[in-house]
Formats: C-alpha cells, structure tokens, sequence
C-alpha cells in the first residue's frame, strides 16, 4: 500500500505542474533521476507514476528522448481533464464554452425524456427550487443560488427515469459547481436564469418534450450568451 501511496503522490504532483502551466504541452517532463530525487522516491516509483500518466494520455513518452505532455484535447482521462478545467492556470474561456456545449447535448434530451415522465412531485420539487433561486437572489445568497440551480437541473435529470443520464452527468458536478459560482456572481446572470428556469418548468408541466427541449436549448444559449458577454467579456 505504501509504494501505491507514493506512486499516486508523485504522478498527481507531475499532475498539478501540468495543470498550473509549469510544464507546457508539448514540453518535457523532468528526467526519472530529478523527479525521484524531487520526491525523495525510486526510479521504479517514478516509472510507476508516469505509466499512470501515460494511461490517461496526458504524457507520451519518446524512447529516447523522454516524456512529454500532451495537450489536454487529447487526454482520456475524465479526472485530470476536470482538474485542468477547474485548477488550470490558461484560459479558462475554451473550457467554460464547452462545458454549455455538454451540458446542451444532454440536459435538452434530458428535459424532452422527463416532460413525458415526471411526477407531481418532481414538478413541486421543481418549483420548490425555483423559489430558492428567487429568494437567494433577492438577499444576495449566492451560495444558496448555486445550490438551488443545481438541485433544479438534478431534479430533471432523475425524472428521466434513466438510471444513464445521471451517472454520465456526475463527474461533471464539480466543474459545474466552480463554474456556476463564477457566473451566478453576476446578478443579471442570476436574473435570466430564473426566467429561463420557469419557462422549463411549465414547459415540463404542459408534458410536451418538443417545448421541454426548446426550453432547455434556450436556456442553454442564454446561459452561453450571458457567458460571452459578463464573464468573458464578449460583448
């Protein structure tokens, strides 16, 4: 368990230098020598570390020539790439463009699926949390804003009835999470999200998917609008 231990320190400190931006893609990770003695580790534990690197593709190594990062598109590793998303010292607007595109893929089919399956109760579950957007935003509760628009989205994702959808959407909690903090920030934001959660909520409540997928797409672009133009500075 010890050499286990000591194999998952170094490979998610090589990681975090990854992530901060001290090692550029394409750039060369240290030698096995300096990264053992760095770490007060054996070259064995060091092999060991970058092979779990190398299986999440985020290092290739050159026979020869050494190891090196590959960019991020081409990890196949959900954790690290989370951990790019969330603790990357780069420019986070890419990451922040993309998670909208995600969350459009499935939180639309997401709302067509559960408009013919919801309860009474999901439907009060909803407008419970649609309550806590609006009294979180009328005493500046930030947190409670967060939580409540995470609880609205979970809500619909358990009406599906697909145990799939969920399991698929939880590794993404928590970039969605850190995500949602830097965007609800700005109060504007947190207006047009109650707007648009409402219009899903009756969209869900009439039954009809077609209108529960449109309100959900438009939720989604407003959400990449609001993005571009507050937090991005888009214009």
């Amino acid at each position: 368990m010890a050499r286990k231990s000591l194999v998952s320190t170094v490979s998610d400190a090589l990681l975090d230098a990854i992530v901060r931006g001290e090692i550029a893609a394409g750039q060369a990770l240290p030698t096995e020598a300096e990264i053992g003695a760095a770490h007060d580790v054996s070259r064995m534990t060091v092999r060991e570390a970058l092979k779990t690197l190398q299986a999440q593709n985020v290092v290739r190594s050159l026979p020869g020539r050494g190891t090196y990062v590959n960019p991020v598109t081409a990890w196949t590793d959900l954790d690290p790439i989370l951990r790019a998303t969330t603790e990357g010292a780069g420019d986070q607007s890419a990451a922040s463009q993309q998670l909208v595109e995600v969350r459009r893929m499935i939180e639309t089919g997401a709302a067509a699926l559960a408009a013919t399956r919801r309860t009474d109760a999901d439907l009060d579950s909803l407008e419970e949390q649609l309550g806590r957007m609006r009294l979180a935003h009328d005493t500046d509760d930030l947190a409670g804003f967060v939580g409540a628009d995470i609880a609205f989205h979970d809500v619909i994702l358990r009406a599906t009835g697909n145990v799939f959808v969920g399991v698929l959407f939880e590794p993404l909690a928590r970039v969605m999470l850190v995500k949602r903090e830097q965007t609800s920030a700005v109060p504007q934001i947190q207006v047009n999200a109650i707007a648009q959660h409402a219009l899903i909520l009756e969209a869900l409540r009439s039954g009809d998917p077609e209108r529960s997928r449109i309100a959900m797409d438009d939720h989604m672009t407003q959400t990449a609008n609001d993005l571009k133009r507050f937090v991005l500075g888009g214009g």
